[in-house]
Formats: C-alpha cells, sequence, structure tokens
C-alpha cells in the first residue's frame, strides 16, 4: 500500500510510486517504477464501480486498449485487482508513461511550430484511420485525452466513452458524449454520431494548437451551437438534421454566410487551414475522413501508406446492446479481462467466481 498526493494506491510489490500526475472524471493517475522491467510507467486508478454503467465503462476501455495496439494509442500493460478488498473497486491500468497532454502543452503557451502542428495532427489522424477501420469511435476526443513526449510524440487515451458502431442496428445513442467544446454539431442537434464526431473533435483540437485558443467556448450548447454558426457559418441545406425540434431551433437562427477559416484563424499555412476547413464541416456527410485527411497535402511530409495500419482483428463489444447483461456479468468480464493480463505478465490468476460469490456474501451481510 502507497499512498500518493492523498490517495492510497494498493500495487503491490512490484511497482514503486513516484509521483502524483493527476485526476480527472475517472480516476487518479500516477508515476511509478515497475521494478520487473526496470521501466517508468504510469499507473491509474480507476473509481469504484458503483453501477452497471460504471462496470460497462471500465469493460470497454479494457477491451478496446487489449484490442487495439497501435504506436499513436496508450499501450496498456498490465491491469491490477485488489482483490483482498472484498469489494469490486481497486482496479489499476498500468500503460507505458507519456509525461504530458496537449492540453497541459497548450495551457503552458508552449511554443509549437508548424512542423510539429504537421506532426501532431498526422499522428491523431493515424489512430483515427486504426479505429475507425474497426469501426469504433473514440468519442471524447480533445487535447487532454491526447498524450505527447517532448519529441512530439502522440498518443490517445482515455477510451471510457468510446462506442463501435454496429451499422446494422438501430442503437439509441446518446447526446453526453465528448467534452462540449469539442462536440461536433449533429450530437447536439440531432442526437446522432458516427466516426464523423472524431473528426470535428480533431478540427477543434487542431485549432486550438494553432492559435492557443479554445475555438468554441460555449457556456451552454445553444450557445456552442449558435458560436458554430456565426464562426463558420450557417448552412443552407439542413437535411442532414434529422430532429424535428432542432430543425425548427436553427431556423430562428439568423443567416450566416460561410465564412473563410483564414478570416477566424489566424495562421499562415494555408494547406492546414484548408484541412482545418474540411474537419469543422458542420454536415457530417460532407467532413473530412481519416482515410481522407491522411492524404492531405498538409500531411504530406509524413504520410507513408505502409506505416499506416488498419486494424484487421476481431472485435466483441456486443455486451453495449445488450438489455439482458446483468452487473454480475459484466463484472465477470472485466474479471476475464483482468485474467488475460495476469497470464500475459506470468502472474497466478485468481478465481473469479469464488470472488463475486465472497462479493456477493458481503453484500447480503450489509443489508
Amino acid at each position: 500500500m502507497q499512498s500518493v498526493n492523498g490517495t492510497v494506491f494498493n500495487i503491490g510489490e512490484r511497482y514503486e510510486a513516484l509521483k502524483f500526475m493527476g485526476a480527472g472524471a475517472y480516476g487518479a493517475v500516477i508515476k511509478a517504477l515497475d521494478k520487473r522491467s526496470g521501466e517508468n510507467v504510469a499507473i491509474k486508478k480507476l473509481h469504484k464501480i458503483e453501477d452497471i454503467i460504471d462496470a460497462k465503462r471500465i469493460l470497454r476501455e479494457l477491451r478496446i486498449l487489449r484490442l487495439f495496439r497501435h504506436e499513436n494509442i496508450i499501450q496498456l500493460q498490465n491491469v491490477l485487482f485488489n482483490e483482498e478488498s472484498g469489494d469490486f473497486g481497486e482496479l489499476y491500468l498500468i500503460t507505458n508513461l507519456m509525461e504530458i497532454d496537449l492540453h497541459a502543452v497548450i495551457r503552458n503557451k508552449q511554443a509549437l511550430t508548424d512542423d510539429h502542428v504537421q506532426f501532431m495532427i498526422y499522428q491523431i489522424v493515424r489512430a483515427l484511420l486504426y479505429l475507425h477501420s474497426a469501426n469504433i469511435i473514440h468519442r471524447d476526443l480533445k487535447p487532454s485525452n491526447i498524450l505527447a513526449t517532448e519529441t512530439c510524440d502522440v498518443q490517445l487515451c482515455d477510451f471510457g466513452l468510446s462506442r463501435a458502431i454496429d451499422f446494422s442496428a438501430d442503437e439509441n445513442r446518446t447526446e453526453y458524449v465528448v467534452t462540449r467544446y469539442y462536440r461536433a454539431p449533429e450530437i447536439m442537434i440531432s442526437h446522432e454520431y458516427s466516426t464523423a464526431v472524431d473528426m470535428w473533435s480533431l478540427g477543434c483540437t487542431m485549432a486550438e494548437l494553432m492559435t492557443g485558443q479554445i475555438l468554441f467556448k460555449g457556456e451552454n450548447y445553444i450557445q456552442q451551437i449558435k458560436l458554430m454558426m456565426d464562426t463558420i457559418g450557417k448552412p443552407k441545406d439542413m437535411s442532414f438534421v434529422t430532429n424535428a425540434n432542432a430543425k425548427k431551433f436553427l431556423e430562428t437562427l439568423p443567416e450566416a454566410p460561410k465564412r473563410p477559416l483564414f478570416s477566424v484563424v489566424k495562421y499562415e499555412n494555408a494547406d492546414a487551414l484548408d484541412l482545418l476547413s474540411k474537419l469543422l464541416e458542420i454536415d457530417p456527410a460532407k467532413r473530412i475522413k481519416a482515410s481522407e485527411a491522411i492524404t492531405h497535402p498538409y500531411l504530406k511530409a509524413f504520410h507513408e501508406p505502409s506505416d499506416e495500419p488498419l486494424f484487421t482483428g476481431k472485435t466483441d463489444f456486443k455486451f453495449e446492446n445488450d438489455a439482458k447483461l446483468t452487473l454480475e456479468d459484466t463484472q465477470l468480464a472485466i474479471l476475464d479481462e483482468i485474467n488475460y493480463w495476469r497470464k500475459e505478465n506470468k502472474d497466478k490468476e485468481f478465481d473469479k467466481e469464488k470472488f463475486l460469490k465472497l462479493l456477493k456474501n458481503k453484500t447480503a451481510s450489509k443489508k
């Protein structure tokens, strides 16, 4: 047991806590030494699982990080589970260490050259190309979820809100995805989304890297929509808006002709502004895709088709739409993921059925 910045980390003998790195909506992160490998790692302590929504979020992130192995996606190395706690709460994700995120880079006003911006945007597009080829949407792409090194290597992280798209199913897709400033208009207008939402979020992130300022900083979602229309222009063709109430709302907004982005975003590289305008296209059907963005002239210095892999494995995200799935079912699936990493790390697996029985008994004794 080790305490860092007031948070207890039950990370066993293998890992030595070094320093606190930060905390977010889903847990606290520390830098630690892996004594077995001699390398520094990041350890994220997840908040306690309170219900099936929490359980699904954790299962989603564990499964994505196990299945999707890519240079520009954070690499899960191990999962620790404190089975002695007698509770289904203490899970720790051990990943490779990235010292900073792009939010901190922008906030600290670090000088970024156009070469830096090109290289980082290329890597993000490269990661999205891989994810989208498997019909996975990140859904929360923003500077704080893009980790970086001093040499501007970047990796996407925080996949708890990610989602697999089943194009054959009529899914109930929720609005509450993506931090508001980076949220695509179709999420707020029609409560619909596709891989295009990540491309919009990338555009917002790119603009922030270019200018050091958040492009659309609305205080609520209505102001957010108005900001978008005022900045980019209100489209004449609203056929992509499927929600009748949303369409009525948009009709009440004043006409705003399409504006060239160079009048809003001051930047010298015309290719950068062209890519940005294609990312910040209001109509998701017209928005540039990752497969198109990676060939854009702005990224030509880094584009190498033989080094831009697509996902070729098999995915299993049936649990997302399984109405019969119980909390216990999801916990068992999480324990399967943990046992996978125990085998990978040549550690002793635990009896998941026995643990859940103990957990049930403890829960019953509290009532």
